[in-house]
């Protein structure tokens, strides 16, 4: 809906998303009618960390008026988000170089446990005055994959514009789908609109990190144990369901063949994968193909 907005009503045909990002962005952007989608410096594969300086020399060199698409929490597929410090800059050059920013909030509570405190960057941003589209998903904090939940926040400084905003975006979405399943929206504003439903609801999300926390912390520790070649501090640096281990792709298929573990080729896990009784298992196999697979 936001970039079909974009792109058809303001005629924004510029967009900014991570290397690496969620592996819909750029065919999202792109369906919806941008003619030129690129991407900015974040991870810093050597030092496993936001390439910061990469990434605030990118936005430097974006065009005025160019969609910069961010990560509010718990990035997706690295675990590392920007410091708060590193979110302010960000921001001062988004708004000095008049970009357009595009919050993308897919794991809210899962980075910190607190749905308040993962959503300080959004508020950060406008509080200095930024307009900008917020496309947030209950498929995970909801546990609602199959009916794919979420919800489009559009902030305008100009309360006049808002009639004129939704008559146009009325019509594209009449076009495009003309009305959403209504079950699982009615789940979210139920649960968020009981109180009782909703401390019960944060408990739960609280729940979900702290494990998620506690197994990225086992990892780690097994690992060291193990001995295992490298520096696994990122490990437990990284937020959220999602890590970049740093693993070759030759050693992911080595991890596949021998052991039946399976992530992604670019070495993305998924920490929800792991608990108690298969984190010995995995680290084990970890430290034999970094020990074996030297490519």
């Amino acid at each position: 809906m936001g970039a079909e907005f974009l792109a058809r009503i303001l005629k924004l045909k510029t967009a900014y998303y991570s290397d690496p990002t969620w592996g819909n962005h750029d065919m999202v952007f792109t369906n919806a009618g941008f003619t030129s989608c690129h991407s900015y410096r974040f991870w810093d594969s050597v030092n496993k960390r936001v390439d910061i300086e990469g990434f605030l020399e990118d936005l430097e060199s974006a065009p005025s008026k160019s969609v910069i698409i961010l990560h509010g929490c718990a990035h997706n597929p690295t675990g590392m988000d920007p410091t708060k410090e590193q979110w302010k800059q960000i921001c001062e050059v988004v708004k000095r170089k008049n970009l357009f920013p595009f919050f993308d909030m897919a794991y809210q509570g899962f980075a910190s446990g607190d749905p308040a405190a993962d959503g300080w960057a959004v508020r950060y941003f406008i509080e200095q005055g930024l307009e900008m589209f917020i496309a947030q998903s209950f498929a995970k904090n909801f546990g609602l994959y199959n009916e794919r939940v979420g919800h489009l926040t559009i902030v305008l400084n100009d309360p006049s514009a808002i009639p004129s905003f939704k008559s146009q975006m009325q019509l594209i979405i009449r076009a495009n789908w003309s009305n959403p399943p209504a079950h699982g929206a009615r789940i979210v504003a139920k649960v968020l609109g009981d109180r009782e439903l909703y401390q019960q609801w944060l408990q739960a999300i609280q729940t979900m990190s702290s494990r998620i926390r506690e197994m990225r912390a086992a990892l780690k520790a097994n690992l060291e144990k193990l001995g295992t070649p490298g520096t696994w501090d990122h490990i437990t640096q990284q937020i959220g369901m999602f890590s970049y281990t740093g693993l070759t792709r030759d050693q992911v298929m080595y991890l596949v063949d021998k052991y039946h573990i399976f992530m992604l080729t670019d070495g993305r896990a998924n920490i929800c994968g792991l608990n108690t009784k298969n984190v010995e298992y995995v680290s084990k196999a970890i430290d034999d193909a970094i020990r074996n697979v030297k490519s």
